[in-house]
């Protein structure tokens, strides 16, 4: 009885009274509508896999509730960040390659091979990829974010933390709400739902939305044939279903069903640096290609122009469902189910040199990207004595990951490649033209020394026949990775005394992961690579040491004949046993302090990708798993009446064999880096003020996030240390100092049946380095963002007509910066005098960027029934 009453009253057992900060995140779902709580006593979390106060949880939780989340603008988990201090997320090449950060802790999304550090959770269903959970939300209940090691309860991959959604579910009170957007750059969008009982244990929830918006980035289309002149723009749509059944009066059961498309342009890079090659772009396309350099190749202005001669199309495609059950048992016990099943997909198209000039692109026709295929299915049982809160569960997940690669040369390839291996022997020659047409000279059939000497005195004027590399199609490759995993786990909690908790949680997952794939040169690529190596005695004979940069070059992975017809087959697997314990001791009503130990556990896999040293193929694509340790000690203080909340965590993680996801200019490369320290303190504050509808929140992290010390002995492999050599003992990528967010809400009645809101919020970052090589022109400047919102509406929310702003100064910022492809170097080959192989001023790499959203305003009129 207790369960059936629970479900009428407010339509999940997940979703009880009202969430954080102050506001009804589950009013749409009763039976009857509630004043907004005032303390700090009415924010409740699911931290834990069980209801508890917020202020009873030994662990660092950001909760957002429904109206926050609203009020910021949040529709996706990159919107989240602007109200999590020491979070962060990107995106890169394409939307599918979303990357959560969380105490400069994460994994690069460019990779479907290397599973997520940050977990996320949707309805209790885990998402394995930081991308196959990004997407439009729908409507939300409330946000958790769980900072630290959370495998206990949520599973592997969540060795930074978890991200909890939880969405309104079915009620039994029928209702509609509905909502139309309009804003700049052409943004439109329009969302709705329908919920109410079906019959009287039967309520359904039917949610769809449709969003268009123009690009952000104005494009130079350089050669073409590309004609789209934005890109970054938004065209999505999803629809999500649910039934809420409950046969009797201890038993439910929620199931849901999703799917949303995504067809869009992104991401086309600019410019943040124009290097030496500029004049090799510029005199092979038309106009610039790119952005002129400044002088003494200096940093560029921020620009929102791109350059892309090729389309930049990518179509996401995301579907599933999922069954949860909870029955209540005898003695207060409850059985949990929890199954699904996910089918994400991605098909992209890419300019891959990011100029206007023809280099080289790949095509959005379904040869490049990749689908994620998923099962899962978690029992859990729970219960509870006068003394012990114990849980003990099982978790079982099978996944494929299909990825297509294709590479398309372009017209100017081999001229472009020309122009680098002539300009590079200019350097060292000036008798040495710089020439678009040397690449002949080094794959003219039986080429001999004094034949290759004269070929290059004349810039290959005299290359006898050598070809070339074919414009088209180069190759096709296609790798299978199978996994299973299993996992047994349990969570308890020991009252020791009314004041005194020791909580205990282990869990052993067993993982398995098979790899399959085929790398295949096809329309003759490869035949360049062969040509050269035939003259290898020619060319070390006229260029000495030189021999093997040109080699390397024209043999690069994309070109290289010894991926034709490869098969790669690999198998492994590892088990581990991750667990956690806390000790938590209340003072008094207001004040808890606790500490904790975790140890959290991120899964071993394959690099699917071309991985060469020098020219030779990997022997094996595997990396193993990465292992974190961490120590947290924090006091939760509930003041003044409980209406002010105010905690801080004092958190030490270390991270063994970190996945490093890194992109060298010419290939990814997944490196185990031998440790990474993240230290800190985290620090959140809320206040529900005297003043009516007024209430403040924030949160401030500190994080000295740091490499250890290695050299290149300690790497899996030793010769990528060159272009990592600035990382040992430096701070990682993405990982401020400081991070604050602070926001404001006011919502009260003004008489006549209206209500009027504000909400106000912000964060500020100090400056961090965008780059997994922390290359110094990948730093991103401190900055602050702020969003803001005005609301005026009826007191019933029968309307409410809202006007908003998205980074409402306009602050320009960069997401994410990289190496343009073949265009320059930044490290040297040997040691230079810093230690590093970096040299400032040998540094001749054109640097791009994808950039952080522009100020966006309009208009939202929502209606409520």
């Amino acid at each position: 009885m207790r369960l059936h009453n629970l479900l009428r009253n407010t339509a999940s057992a997940a979703v009880v009274g009202a969430v954080a900060f102050g506001f009804a995140g589950v009013a749409s779902a009763q039976t009857a509508p509630q004043a907004a709580p005032t303390t700090v006593d009415d924010i409740i979390v699911t931290a834990q896999k069980r209801e508890q106060n917020l202020q009873d949880v030994p662990i660092v939780v950001t909760t957002l509730s429904q109206e926050t989340l609203e009020n910021a603008g949040v529709h996706d988990i990159k919107d989240l960040q602007i109200l999590t201090p020491g979070m962060t997320v990107t995106s890169t090449s394409s939307e599918a390659s979303t990357t959560v950060r969380i105490r400069g802790v994460g994994t690069v999304g460019d990779n479907p091979g290397l599973e997520s550090s940050v977990g996320v959770v949707i309805d209790g269903v885990y998402r394995s990829r930081n991308s196959v959970g990004f997407g439009d939300l729908g409507e939300l209940a409330r946000i958790e974010v769980l900072k630290g090691p959370q495998g206990t309860l949520f599973g592997k991959n969540t060795s930074a933390g978890v991200i909890n959604i939880i969405t309104e579910a079915p009620s039994f009170t029928p209702g509609f709400n509905g909502e139309l957007t309009f804003g700049n750059y052409g943004q439109m969008g329009a969302a709705g739902s329908v919920t109410g009982p079906i019959t009287d244990t039967l309520a359904m929830r039917l949610y769809a939305a449709r969003r268009v918006r123009d690009g952000f980035n104005d494009v130079n289309t350089g050669d073409g044939p590309r004609i789209l002149t934005d890109d970054a723009n938004q065209d999505f749509g999803t629809v999500r279903g649910q039934l809420l059944w409950l046969p009797n009066d201890n038993t439910s059961l929620r199931l849901i069903a999703d799917y949303s498309k995504r067809d869009e342009y992104c991401c086309a890079g600019v410019q943040l640096r124009t290097g030496p090659t500029y004049a090799f772009v510029d005199g092979l396309s038309a106009g610039t290609g790119q952005t002129p350099p400044a002088s003494g190749y200096g940093p560029l202005p921020f620009s929102r122009t791109a350059f892309a001669n090729r389309d930049t199309g990518q179509e996401v495609e995301d579907k599933g469902v999922s069954l949860e059950v909870n029955i209540d048992m005898a003695n207060g016990v409850t059985l949990t189910s929890v199954s699904s099943a996910r089918d994400w997909s991605s098909s992209l198209g890419q300019d891959v040199d990011y100029t206007g000039a023809d280099i080289a692109y790949r095509v959005n026709d379904g040869e490049y990207g990749y689908r994620v295929k998923n099962l899962t299915q978690e029992f859990r049982l729970a219960g509870a004595t006068d003394r012990v809160d114990w849980l003990v569960g099982l978790f079982a997940t099978k996944e494929d990951i299909d990825r297509n690669d294709s590479w398309y040369f372009g017209a100017d390839y081999t001229p472009f490649l020309s122009f680098l291996l002539s300009a590079g022997l200019n350097a060292a020659n000036p008798a040495l033209p710089i020439s678009p047409n040397t690449v002949g000279c080094y794959t003219r059939v039986a080429q001999t020394a004094g034949g290759l000497g004269a070929c290059l005195g004349t810039g290959g004027a005299s290359s006898g026949g050598g070809i070339g590399f074919t414009v088209g199609q180069g190759y096709r490759d296609t790798y299978q990775q199978g996994s299973t995993s299993y996992a047994i786990f349990t969570n308890n909690s020991w009252h020791v005394t009314d004041a005194f908790d020791i909580t205990l949680g282990l869990r052993y997952t067993m993982d398995d992961k098979s790899l399959d794939g085929l790398q295949h040169n096809i329309n003759g690529n490869g035949n360049t690579c062969n040509a050269t190596l035939a003259n290898a005695g020619a060319i070390g004979t006229v260029l000495g040491a030189g021999a093997s940069t040109i080699i390397g070059t024209i043999c690069l992975p994309w070109a290289n004949s010894a991926f034709n017809n490869r098969t790669v087959t690999e198998s492994h697997n590892d088990g581990e046993l991750s667990g956690t314990i806390k000790a938590s001791y209340r003072l008094n009503e207001s004040i808890m302090v606790y500490g904790s130990y975790a140890r959290g556990y991120k899964s071993f896999g394959y690099n699917l990708d071309r991985v060469q040293s020098g020219i030779t193929p990997a022997a094996s694509l595997l990396f193993p798993s990465e292992i974190v340790d961490s120590y947290e000690a924090g006091i939760k203080t509930t003041l003044f009446n409980r209406t002010v909340l105010l905690n801080a965590t004092y958190f030490d993680q270390t991270f063994t064999d970190f996945q490093l996801n890194t992109f060298l200019g010419t290939a990814f490369v997944v490196e185990s880096i031998p440790e990474l320290t993240s230290r800190g303190v985290d620090a959140d504050f809320l206040w529900f003020t005297p003043v009516e509808g007024l209430s403040f929140q924030g949160g401030v992290t500190y994080t000295d996030a740091k490499y250890g010390n290695f050299t290149a002995a300690d790497l899996t492999s030793p010769g990528n240390f060159p272009q990592l050599s600035l990382l040992p003992g430096a701070r990682a990528s993405f990982a401020p100092e400081w991070s604050a967010t602070g926001s404001v809400n006011y919502d009260r009645s003004i008489g006549n049946g209206l209500r009027l809101g504000m909400s106000l919020a912000a964060k500020y970052s100090t400056d961090y380095n965008t780059g997994s090589d922390l290359l110094p022109y990948k730093q991103q400047d401190a900055l602050t963002l702020l969003n803001g919102r005005i609301t005026l509406g009826t007191d019933d929310d029968r309307w409410t007509f809202e006007v908003w702003a998205q980074n409402l100064t306009n602050e320009q910022y960069v997401q994410v910066a990289y190496n343009a492809p073949l265009q320059g170097s930044a490290f040297q080959k040997t040691v230079q005098p810093n230690g590093t192989y970096y040299n400032p001023a040998l540094d001749s790499q054109t640097y791009d960027a994808f950039l952080g959203q522009p100020r966006t305003y309009g208009a939202t009129l929502r209606f409520k029934y």
